[in-house]
């Protein structure tokens, strides 16, 4: 189980006649009865465990509070996250939950949004030159500087790193790689041999780490923004992760515990991503209440290992 610290959300019932037209990806969640007011959740891309459980966290608060919940997914396409923002504006939605593709192309969009009077809550990445309502998020500079040690231990605070990067503009993989580059140079005797994007996903990193492991065959670290490229990078180093090359991630997802207790993947930072939705569905009914709210609220992240992984696996 993971830190008893987690929240409860207290129920909140209101009443509203609410229709928004024309969303795509995922409409409405399993609420479907909900009368209460409505609120976007507007996903970078649930092709990711991460953004799966951070959406069945909001889902489960939704339906605890009376909101009905929109649930719409960008795919990772910033043009396709504008039109949804856009068609949410134009609706009856009480507030937004975005959850940007990229931390700046958002930023118009929720300039419209804000323009109507429709509260923004960003949840795990940030909007750039936007008034946001709240941002809910994890430490990830942070965690980047706890995956740094986490990786400086398992290499005996020596050899060579390649470090695979998020999709560029996040503000996630900015703070990571900002957290961890701060972190490692504390490690005089480690190298940092190549940096390279790999987008947050496995199949990216797969071959990314490939072609970078042929150009630095020395290699006995590697540091993934997220567990996605964590396990994408196992998958290019075979045999050899966890025996002669640490790998460390990022998120705490169940894939990436499993990997963990295999001994493939030697530590991870844990973000909780069921409670950043259920934190970003509170604030949004406070905000619709006219209640004030924190403008930063920050979620603890872990490091978790062999000795600890038991306390976070499902």
């Amino acid at each position: 189980m993971k830190s008893s610290s987690f929240r409860r959300i207290a129920a909140v019932t209101a009443t509203a006649a609410l229709i928004l037209a024309g969303t795509t990806a995922c409409g409405r969640g399993s609420g479907d009865e909900a009368s209460g007011p409505k609120v976007v959740l507007a996903i970078s891309t649930l092709n990711n465990p991460f953004f799966v459980e951070l959406r069945d966290g909001a889902q489960a608060a939704a339906d605890e509070a009376g909101v009905d919940l929109y649930i719409v997914d960008a795919q990772n396409d910033s043009a396709t996250q504008a039109n949804q923002l856009a068609t949410a504006a134009a609706g009856s939605t009480k507030a937004v939950i975005v959850n940007p593709v990229d931390s700046d192309a958002a930023s118009a969009s929720v300039g419209e949004l804000t323009a109507a009077n429709i509260p923004v809550i960003a949840v795990d990445r940030t909007v750039n030159d936007a008034k946001l309502t709240s941002l809910v998020a994890s430490d990830n500079v942070a965690g980047g500087k706890q995956a740094a040690d986490e990786l400086a231990a398992a290499m005996g605070e020596k050899g060579t790193v390649i470090s695979l990067q998020g999709v560029s503009g996040t503000s996630a993989s900015r703070d990571r790689g900002a957290g961890f580059d701060e972190g490692i140079a504390a490690y005089p005797e480690i190298t940092v041999v190549a940096e390279q994007t790999a987008n947050f996903d496995r199949a990216s990193a797969l071959d990314v780490t490939t072609n970078l492991l042929q150009a630095n065959p020395g290699v006995t670290g590697i540091f993934a923004e997220n567990d996605e490229m964590a396990l994408g990078a196992i998958q290019a180093l075979g045999a050899r992760a966890g025996a002669e090359v640490s790998v460390v991630g990022f998120d705490g997802t169940a894939d990436g515990l499993t990997a963990i207790s295999d001994g493939s993947l030697y530590a991870t930072v844990a973000q909780q991503p069921a409670e950043l939705g259920r934190l970003a569905i509170e604030l949004a009914v406070k905000a619709i209440a006219g209640e004030d709210v924190e403008a930063t609220v920050p979620v603890e992240v872990v490091a978790v290992t062999k000795t600890n992984v038991g306390d976070f696996s499902k």
